[in-house]
């Protein structure tokens, strides 16, 4: 008889253990047509798609800025050595023709106080000045993005949940039987917008910080160079 009974546990559990199956997030987002029958519905895929535009877009940004950023960190060695060379012989159109050659932001500034050679040394400093401003705008261009999408993203996916949650509530409000499949619908909704839009934030957040680190490094050789710049024109004789 107890034999019997633990075969009968044995059996239950088999038949309860049937119907458990492992579904997939790609399952998931494909069965979302219906809103309160399965998947996220489509208020969780206005969301969705509008997390993973920002995604791609940060993502195209963090490449583009840094490949910009990288190729303005290769400045030329012995720059500064050669423009002291070029003002000390009087080649300043030489000195004019090198900066120009190159696609460093420090050359660029360069060049503005080249030609403004001659001129009282406020002038000068006041136009390298101006010119760096212009190409510290040009490292920054669309990095606000990155720091708009860092906020912005974890918000729009907290808007997901509760979505989701009220989903919940007017499914449970309309069902007759509380049944799993009526709340699955908002649960989903609201977990999925919520890790979507958390990603997001976090590779926004994490581009934006290192790109301005990069930034930063580029400016400070900037600094570096109008410095040695203006001590050249400084210098007694020059």
């Amino acid at each position: 008889m107890s034999l019997s009974f633990l075969l009968q546990i044995d059996q239950t559990g088999i038949e309860e253990s049937v119907g458990v199956t492992d579904i997939s997030l790609w399952e998931i987002l494909k069965g979302s047509e219906e809103f309160g029958n399965e998947g996220i519905g489509w208020s969780g895929w206005g969301i969705i798609i509008t997390l993973s535009l920002m995604l791609g877009y940060a993502i195209f940004i963090f490449v583009e800025r840094y490949l910009a950023l990288r190729k303005a960190n290769k400045e030329e060695k012995g720059f500064i050595a050669k423009i002291r060379e070029y003002i000390v012989d009087g080649k300043i159109d030489s000195a004019k023709d090198y900066c120009s050659r190159s696609h460093a932001p420090s050359a660029r500034m360069i060049e503005k106080g080249i030609a403004r050679l001659g001129r009282p040394i406020e002038v000068i400093s006041a136009s390298i000045e101006n010119a760096a401003k212009l190409e510290i705008l040009r490292l920054e261009q669309r990095l606000s993005f990155l720091a708009t999408a860092a906020g912005a993203a974890p918000m729009i996916g907290f808007l997901g949940t509760t979505v989701g949650m009220v989903g919940v509530f007017i499914d449970l409000q309309n069902a007759a039987s509380l049944d799993i499949d009526v709340i699955a619908p908002g649960i989903m909704t609201a977990m999925i917008t919520t890790v979507a839009g958390l990603v997001v934030g976090i590779v926004a957040y994490v581009g934006y910080n290192f790109l301005v680190a990069r930034i930063g490094n580029v400016v400070y050789q900037m600094e570096n160079d109008a410095l040695e710049f203006m001590d050249i024109l400084q210098q007694p004789g020059k």
